[in-house]
């Protein structure tokens, strides 16, 4: 296979120092759910002992507790006593937080799924307040809510002018009075005409080695915090491979002797998991069970023979709730897996002699402060595919963030040929591949029609709120 170009944006660098170079029921329930409720309002009727605390019949509204999932903060509206403290529970599958915007310091940090914590409101005065989730991406999937703190919900005052406020300044509604749909629309489409947008900084880059004496390709990986630029005007202090997200692209020969050396300039310790990559066990890259930690200023080297063709990734394993999210993971390839030419799968001949024009790595993540995104980018700063009708693309996909991504293509059907880099016995077309976290699926398209196609993960909120397109959706261009 001999892809004809790599194109990761429009204006990159594409040499490389290789021959060839790549382009990236019912009813019942509700009865039952209508019982327990009435039963508990009878309860919580027969047991009130009549008191103006938050747990008194004349508290109203007022709540003890909030869940955060994907992608919402509830109850919404949030009514509280001043004074009081809110349990806080993740009741989702992904990390998640929650913080007052106007009060930065009344937070509670990243709660793992199921995790619980305490927000303690007494210093926040009676008025009206925005609470968000502040993980990347989460607020504009639609982690966002109004938090009401009132002084007692008897007082009278106090509640009217809440209620007053929250008119004012109510930005959460989805549909309700007062919604501006012209508004709306306006978002979406000027978010999306916005579309390829130029940021700082490329990812996906293919790594450049020397060839020592002893025929070894020699490769040098800096792990290293730089400002990275995610979306137009938004920098985040990335944790980086080279100062790329993702990491540049290794791609090796089978039987290369491979030499890595990390230096490691990172305020902690890490290490490097070559995933799906057959290495002995002092280099598969778990401190301290097969090698010390790498520590902060000093530098490993790792070495190993490329046994055997593989679509594997590289990532940190110390620490990697942290600096993989935030960065750290990037492409390997060895070889390639054999295409299933001069088959006919699904009713569909695949000839015996096509020609890959591109071969495109697409690193999914979701999660730390790159967030919602594709190759490092989110939308509209995503960057196209730009292919000519005809062409043949090799798509590697990769699952570097912390839940599972439906990867939909308009159009054009996708011939699933390999997972995990080990060939199918059985190719299967699909038109959305769901890719959990790990995995890697590698896919063979033909595009046959010309236009701009959209290409998008299909869990909604990750790629479109009231705000307009976002996350991770591209397109592929084709001319």
């Amino acid at each position: 296979m001999t892809p004809a170009d790599h194109v990761p944006a429009p204006d990159t660098d594409t040499s490389t120092t290789r021959d060839r170079s790549r382009s990236f029921g019912g009813l019942a329930a509700v009865f039952c759910l209508a019982l327990v409720a009435l039963v508990f309002s009878v309860v919580g009727l027969l047991f009130d002992d009549g008191g103006g605390g938050a747990a008194s019949a004349g508290a109203g509204d007022l709540a003890t507790s909030v869940s955060l999932s994907e992608f919402a903060i509830s109850p919404d509206p949030l009514r509280v006593a001043a004074g009081s403290t809110l349990e806080v529970v993740n009741d989702g599958t992904t990390p998640h937080n929650i913080a007052i915007r106007e009060i930065s310091s009344v937070a509670i940090p990243d709660l793992q799924a199921g995790e619980s914590a305490m927000l303690d409101l007494s210093e926040v005065p009676p008025g009206v307040y925005t609470v968000v989730c502040t993980v990347a991406g989460h607020e504009a999937a639609g982690m966002s809510g109004q938090l009401q703190v009132v002084y007692d919900s008897g007082d009278e005052a106090s509640t009217e002018q809440v209620a007053v406020d929250a008119e004012a300044t109510d930005h959460s509604s989805h549909g309700g009075d007062g919604t501006d749909w012209d508004e709306l629309d306006m978002a979406m489409m000027e978010s999306m005409l916005a579309f390829p947008a130029e940021t700082e900084g490329v990812g996906n880059q293919p790594l450049e080695f020397e060839v020592a004496e002893d025929g070894a390709k020699v490769f040098d990986l800096t792990a290293e915090i730089v400002q990275w630029e995610v979306e137009p005007g938004k920098f985040v202090d990335a944790w980086t491979y080279n100062g790329q997200v993702p990491g540049p692209w290794i791609d090796v020969e089978v039987g290369d002797v491979v030499r890595i050396n990390v230096h490691n300039k990172l305020p902690m310790g890490t290490d490097v998991h070559w995933h799906g990559i057959d290495t002995p066990n002092d280099m598969d890259g778990v401190a301290p069970y097969s090698q010390d930690l790498i520590g902060a200023g000093e530098d490993f080297t790792y070495e190993f023979v490329a046994e055997e063709t593989s679509i594997g990734m590289y990532h940190a394993h110390h620490h990697g709730q942290m600096q993989v999210p935030n960065g750290m993971f990037g492409a390997f390839t060895i070889g390639d897996v054999a295409l299933p030419t001069g088959r006919t799968i699904s009713g569909v001949e695949i000839p015996a002699d096509i020609e890959i024009a591109h071969e495109l790595p697409m690193v999914v993540n979701d999660a730390g402060v790159i967030g919602f995104s594709l190759n490092g980018k989110s939308f509209p700063a995503t960057a196209p595919l730009v292919v000519q009708q005809g062409d043949w693309a090799v798509i590697h996909y990769y699952n570097e963030g912390l839940g599972a991504h439906p990867m939909h293509l308009h159009k054009f059907p996708q011939l699933i040929y390999a997972k995990d880099g080990i060939p199918l016995d059985q190719p299967y077309y699909a038109d959305t591949i769901n890719i959990a976290p790990g995995e890697r699926y590698t896919v063979l398209v033909n595009f046959t029609d010309p236009g701009t196609w959209v290409w998008h993960c299909h869990i909604l909120t990750h790629v479109e709120s009231d705000q307009g397109m976002f996350g991770m959706a591209t397109a592929v261009i084709v001319e």
